[in-house]
């Protein structure tokens, strides 16, 4: 490639993107990572997959498939807090829900459980590189946010960690949220969901990567907005280097 060509085709490149990019606004599909250098580029991926994807599901497996040595990555928290819980069987873990909602709440173990069920084997995929596929059982986000009634101005779900000295906290969007398979996750291949794999609560989105689905799950909220939340990047590892929008 010539010089030129190189030059032009960067420039129709860079043109690309910027069209793209107005057309996600026009569809109101600008993500919250959408400034700096990368922004345009963090547009069209989010809006390019939501408007081709919709509401598809991510592929499901059978039991068969299940990984036979799944890969706890990280350690669990080592705070005095969790300690705690765990020594007690996490028999007074609770998850809040609270923000723009008709109805907050706050959720034992044991009421997640009485709620419907779904349970899905799919598979969690990081963006490390490594994968492993496991059957997730819990209650549908949708069915607690639809319990707690939604305004009708929410555009964003935020959840995160215990609170710990290095907080995890992410967040998706409604459609994301209230999609049959993103589940609150409470039990992993028919057992209690291991403290190695984010027990007792992970929330599993598995048309995201990885790292969307947080461990040791303790708040969920709902917002129309996630200015003021962090650095406004609408999670915790897109305020350092990660796309906020994860799609697989």
């Amino acid at each position: 490639m010539t010089r030129r060509n190189l030059i032009v085709t960067g420039v129709a490149a860079t043109a690309g993107v910027a069209v793209a990019a107005r057309l996600a606004d026009q569809y109101g599909l600008i993500p919250p990572d959408s400034g700096g250098i990368y922004g345009p580029g963090e547009s069209l991926t989010y809006a390019a997959q939501r408007l081709l994807t919709g509401s598809s599901l991510a592929r499901e497996f059978p039991t068969s498939k299940i990984s036979k040595s799944p890969y706890a990555n990280g350690k669990p928290p080592a705070d005095e807090i969790f300690t705690r819980e765990q020594a007690n069987g996490f028999a007074d873990w609770k998850l809040s829900l609270q923000g723009m909602v008709a109805r907050p709440a706050t959720y034992s173990l044991a009421d997640l459980r009485a709620l419907p069920a779904r349970s899905q084997i799919t598979q969690l995929a990081c963006e490390e590189g490594w994968s492993y596929i496991a059957q997730w059982d819990g209650v549908p986000l949708s069915h607690v946010l639809n319990l707690a009634g939604v305004l009708p101005q929410a555009k964003y779900v935020v959840y995160g960690s215990i609170p710990i000295k290095r907080r995890r906290w992410d967040s998706l969007d409604l459609d994301e949220a209230m999609h049959p398979q993103t589940l609150i996750t409470y039990g992993m291949n028919g057992v209690d969901l291991p403290v190695g794999h984010g027990g007792p609560l992970r929330l599993r989105v598995p048309r995201q990567l990885g790292y969307k689905s947080i461990k040791f799950m303790t708040t969920i909220t709902v917002t129309d907005s996630l200015k003021g939340i962090g650095k406004g990047r609408g999670s915790s590892v897109a305020d350092g280097t990660y796309s906020w929008y994860a799609g697989i």
